[in-house]
């Protein structure tokens, strides 16, 4: 069976039976009794029939809080969600975003020490994925064990330090984020100047990947080329407000990877 990354998650919480091996965290193997974890799946799903806050206070006790902690910390929750007002309206009033919201609600009420985020941003719109974004910054900083599944690879250099990625079912590469990142060469350089320059470009035969009111994104083989189109463009008295040399992004390594193995 080939397991993608939902299906690894499920074998990791206990969802799906694993063929063999054995799954730990910090030395205990990873049972429902065993681990405090919570989980927001790819698949949303909320009761659309029930009042919000009924099934908060549900899968609250399900976690073993007694109603009034559990009544408390939603109420907090709701604020920082900015969901106060639909938590006496039944799911199915709420538009996708905020039924997302009241489900990842229900993967941290009860202050898990393993968080498990399955597509986490998957249809929100920038106002409330800046909401959960700032969320997650803040568990992460409180000391929270976060794995996150997710197929933008944006997202992932964003937030975390330790990647795997899979392709049909067989780990292509893993490890540190930064660690993997240092090991590519240069291969972009970002300039942001005050006209076109373009000639200058051309002088390098270097190719443009962007271009944006004279913000350039340009392909280089070597950080020396990004270096001596510099050269040239002080020495031509050009203003330049941004010059950064950069490694290749995570998606850029992901397409590479993967398509090695195809």
């Amino acid at each position: 069976m080939e397991l993608g990354k939902t299906t690894t998650i499920r074998m990791l919480l206990g969802i799906l039976k694993k063929d063999s091996g054995e799954i730990s965290w910090n030395g205990k193997i990873v049972k429902r009794k065993n681990v405090n974890f919570g989980y927001l799946p790819e698949e949303r799903g909320v009761y659309p029939k029930v009042k919000v806050i009924e099934q908060l206070i549900y899968f609250a006790q399900l976690k073993g809080m007694n109603k009034q902690d559990a009544t408390k910390a939603i109420s907090e929750w709701a604020k920082v969600l900015k969901i106060e007002e639909y938590l006496e309206m039944t799911a199915e009033k709420l538009s996708k975003g905020n039924q997302q919201k009241v489900q990842f609600l229900t993967a941290i009420l009860h202050d898990p020490e393993l968080i498990v985020l399955d597509e986490p941003f998957s249809g929100l719109d920038p106002v409330n994925t800046e909401i959960i974004k700032n969320i997650i910054i803040d568990l992460v900083s409180k000391g929270k064990y976060i794995i996150m599944s997710a197929h933008q690879m944006a997202t992932i250099e964003e937030f975390c330090s330790e990647i795997l990625i899979l392709n049909r079912g067989k780990t292509v590469l893993k490890g540190n984020l930064k660690d993997i990142k240092n090991s590519y060469p240069a291969n972009r350089v970002h300039i942001e100047a005050n006209q076109d320059i373009k000639k200058y470009i051309d002088k390098f035969n270097l190719s443009i990947e962007n271009v944006v009111d004279n913000n350039y994104t340009i392909n280089i083989s070597n950080e020396e080329q990004a270096h001596k189109l510099l050269e040239e463009l002080v020495k031509s008295s050009i203003i330049i407000d941004k010059f950064e040399i950069k490694k290749p992004t995570l998606n850029d390594i992901f397409i590479e990877k993967v398509g090695e193995t195809k």
